[in-house]
């Protein structure tokens, strides 16, 4: 039996910082309290003395593009960067080559990562214009969500036939997570600009054309149906100040059946910074405006917001450095969230009590995750430790993703993760990934 006693960590969990003792025995949390003796000689003690101890994060939207387009990422890759980056527990999107439209592709891709994995997995099964009845035969215990996409992206799953969509609405079995923007709008802002500047359309112009309108447009009509049928919905990637008067936090988020995320680019990126970064932050929907970042932050301390992702969508370098139209949509996020939200908190914006909620506690109480997202007796022991003063740069040597880069090289966070416990396994430590396997399929319990 494999046991191991955290010891003296500032515990960050349930809405309280305190400084407490964690002992681990197999996979499972067995105690936790202010002080913990070792029980038995064979106990590995971690010194935890000045640093802060979180629940693993739980990334609910990634794209580890595998399999398929794995010349960008895959799963092996996208899981040792999300461990480096404190992330635990990952859901995986539908848009690979094949799509996971059936269940028979769905089943080949968990069998990929029961192999490859190196955080808790699970994947969203896709929604298309015709497998509805497929659809009706997920099992919700073992399948993460569905996912509709209500504009075009990566792989183009488009689902723009609305009685097929009331249908979908009507009868899926899971929580329906969506991307929404509105494909006319889209292609019509499109045109526009191509007539002016064929295909090399300066980066600045991404945001008038994947626009607010494009984006209200959508989110509204998916809110809409989500209220006529009665469907749990969830949407993605807010990206615009005007969106948000589309959802409450009138009710505890249990008891939500429409809920929305911001994710890490909309919160750290605008406008201004298309400049510097170029296609580098071209994500769908696209980077928009200060404030339009200003009120998604605001929307998230003040729960309108649920939770916070990161749509980790690589692509290669050479990919990106095409003309416009050419140059893919998305950007490698996983190993950075967790640091780049630990510096708004540096900077006053965000308690290290909220971060927890938006990134640990709430996808586990959204997707209805068993066992994970706290640090509680009788859960999973899938912990993070962080020192919240040990700055370091992001540079190519650091970088795991397969695509080899990151829109936040040269930038320098004060806040390392220092050790990720999956499963109560010792994955990572201090810059190095440990050839250590002990992920698992995510239930849930519905």
């Amino acid at each position: 039996m494999k046991k191991i006693l955290i010891k003296n960590a500032n515990i960050i969990n349930e809405g309280k910082v305190f400084e407490g003792d964690v002992y681990i025995e197999n996979d499972t949390i067995v105690e936790v309290a202010n002080i913990i003796s070792a029980k038995s000689q064979d106990v590995q003690i971690i010194d935890a003395e000045g640093k802060h101890l979180l629940p693993g994060v739980i990334d609910d939207q990634v794209h580890f593009r595998e399999p398929g387009l794995t010349h960008k990422e895959d799963i092996e890759h996208g899981s040792k960067a999300a461990i480096a980056g404190g992330i635990t527990s990952f859901i995986e999107m539908p848009n690979t080559v094949p799509q996971t439209t059936t269940i028979e592709k769905l089943e080949e891709k968990f069998a990929i990562a029961a192999e490859k994995a190196y955080a808790n997995y699970s994947f969203m099964f896709g929604g298309t214009n015709d497998n509805l009845e497929e659809i009706k035969k997920v099992n919700p215990k073992n399948t993460a969500a569905l996912k509709l996409f209500l504009g075009s992206s990566t792989g183009n799953m488009l689902v723009d036939d609305e009685k097929v969509l009331e249908e979908i609405f009507k009868h899926s079995p899971l929580l329906i997570a969506t991307h929404c923007e509105d494909e006319q709008t889209i292609q019509d802002n499109l045109a526009k600009y191509k007539e002016e500047f064929g295909d090399d359309i300066p980066i600045i112009y991404h945001p008038e054309i994947r626009s607010e309108k494009a984006c209200y447009l959508s989110s509204s009509r998916a809110v809409a149906l989500a209220k006529k049928t009665g469907a749990r919905l969830h949407v993605f990637h807010l990206s615009t100040a005007k969106e948000l008067e589309l959802f409450s936090n009138k009710k505890p988020l249990k008891d939500k059946k429409i809920t929305a995320e911001v994710c890490i680019h909309h919160l750290w990126f605008n406008n201004e910074m298309y400049e510097e970064k170029g296609t580098l932050i071209k994500w769908n929907p696209a980077v928009k405006t200060k404030k339009d970042q200003e009120a998604l932050l605001k929307a998230l301390l003040d729960d309108k917001l649920d939770v916070i992702a990161t749509d980790h969508a690589p692509h290669t370098k050479e990919e990106k450095d095409n003309p416009y139209t050419k140059a893919p949509s998305g950007g490698p996020l996983v190993q950075h969230a967790l640091p780049a939200m630990l510096e708004f908190y540096h900077k006053g914006k965000i308690s290290l009590e909220k971060i927890v909620e938006k990134m640990c506690h709430n996808p586990a109480i959204l997707f209805e995750i068993e066992k994970r997202g706290y640090i509680r007796e009788g859960y999973k022991a899938d912990l993070v430790l962080v020192d919240l003063n040990a700055p370091w740069t992001v540079q190519k040597d650091n970088i795991l993703y397969k695509c080899g880069w990151s829109p936040f090289e040269k930038t320098t966070f004060k806040s390392r993760i220092t050790h990720t416990f999956v499963n109560g396994a010792l994955v990572y430590k201090n810059f190095k990934v440990l050839n250590v396997k002990n992920a698992e399929r995510l239930t849930f319990d519905r």
